[in-house]
């Protein structure tokens, strides 16, 4: 269909006012500082742009452009699919204020007819539609997104904790997903462990969060471990991957993935919970402020002190609460943004529903982490979980 002769007149008189460049001037003006904005929507960007080029669609330009670039004196190229998005994004950017603006005429298409270089998109158009909403943040973007696909997180346990962080982790575009559990589904299970069916009581709970997982995201890779992690392949289990989800419901478990995460210098995002409460910290042991699982926990409690959720109960919903927090962090810590809870640990009251923060700084005297501390082995770790409280 034929453009409207008033829009063409539109048209041909913006063309006028908005300097309109060749796409070998616009890779010229490019290569001494200009920023050339692909307009174009995410699917179309995901066969390609221009090297360099920054990928912000017209109908974000006007809510994004302040906060990706405030210097309205600087020369700025827009760039389209044909030419005329362009030109209307041009004009927009001068009634935002930018004062150094032009359009590539002829736009991408004339850009690849003339030979001209051409990066391939991050993202394919299956991924740019599954991830658009997220795409759209300045924190993230196609940048951020590709990172988050090639990231791998090992989750302890595909329980309570595990379930609704595996849940959107996956949704969220992480490449690859290691479940470690040696555990069956058990009705029981069903409350709050959402990940899980009713139909598949008896199967592996690892096997059958991958199930789960597979349908809501076929782009992530699932890792099953069915194993019980122990000291004698902790290390083999988490190694590889960028940090660890602690969704263990043992102490044992958590000493051992706490010493292993200060050897593979690997974030361990921690979480608990027990009948109305629950907490969330991340130890980082990349920092040197940090402090780990056993600056909190320097020896385990009794079994008295601390009971699973099987003997003391839980509120269905709140290990979802917790375990989107340690999704929270983790997607943080992968894509470099935000402040992680390291340093802090974050308590949760469901009952009173009020979050509180205390501050956990590093322990000199640590047995895990401080200056004195000497790694003797994770047979000794376990032995020491296993001693009467």
């Amino acid at each position: 269909m034929s453009t409207p002769p008033d829009r063409e007149s539109w048209l041909a008189a913006l063309r006028q006012r908005i300097p309109e460049l060749s796409p070998a001037e616009a890779l010229a003006r490019q290569s001494r500082g200009a920023l050339l904005i692909d307009v174009r929507e995410d699917g179309e960007r995901a066969s390609g742009s221009p090297p360099g080029a920054l990928g912000l669609s017209r109908g974000f330009l006007e809510l994004r452009i302040e906060q990706l670039e405030a210097d309205r004196e600087r020369d700025i190229l827009t760039l389209c699919g044909g030419g005329q998005r362009s030109l209307l994004a041009a004009e927009a950017l001068e009634r935002l204020g930018y004062r150094h603006v032009s359009s590539v005429a002829g736009g991408f298409n004339r850009w690849k007819a003339e030979g001209l270089p051409v990066a391939l998109g991050a993202l394919d158009a299956d991924a740019a539609e599954r991830y658009s909403r997220q795409l759209r943040l300045p924190q993230v973007g196609e940048e951020g997104q590709a990172r988050l696909g090639q990231s791998r997180i090992a989750l302890l346990g595909a329980g309570g904790l595990g379930a609704p962080a595996a849940l959107y982790l996956a949704a969220a575009g992480v490449g690859q997903l290691t479940l470690i559990d040696d555990d069956v589904v058990e009705r029981s299970n069903l409350h709050r462990q959402v990940i899980h069916a009713d139909a598949r009581v008896g199967m592996s709970k690892a096997e059958s969060a991958r199930i789960t997982l597979a349908a809501l995201n076929p782009r992530v890779r699932v890792d099953v471990r069915h194993e019980r992690l122990q000291a004698d392949n902790v290390e083999r289990l988490l190694a590889g991957h960028d940090l660890v989800i602690d969704g263990a419901d043992n102490f044992p478990a958590r000493y051992l993935v706490s010493a292993a995460s200060q050897r593979l210098r690997l974030p361990m995002v921690y979480g608990a919970v027990e009948r109305f409460a629950g907490q969330v910290s991340v130890f980082d042991p990349r920092r040197a402020d940090s402090p780990c699982y056993r600056c909190l926990f320097p020896e385990p409690p009794s079994a008295a002190e601390a009971p699973n959720c099987s003997e003391a109960g839980v509120l269905g919903v709140l290990p979802g609460i917790v375990g989107l927090l340690q999704a929270t962090e983790a997607l943080k810590l992968l894509l470099g943004i935000g402040e992680p809870l390291v340093g802090r640990l974050l308590g949760f009251d469901a009952l009173a529903m009020r979050f509180r923060e205390t501050r956990l700084p590093r322990d000199p005297a640590c047995p895990g982490c401080g200056a004195e501390a000497a790694f003797r082995g994770y047979e000794d770790i376990q032995q020491l979980c296993a001693a009467p409280g």
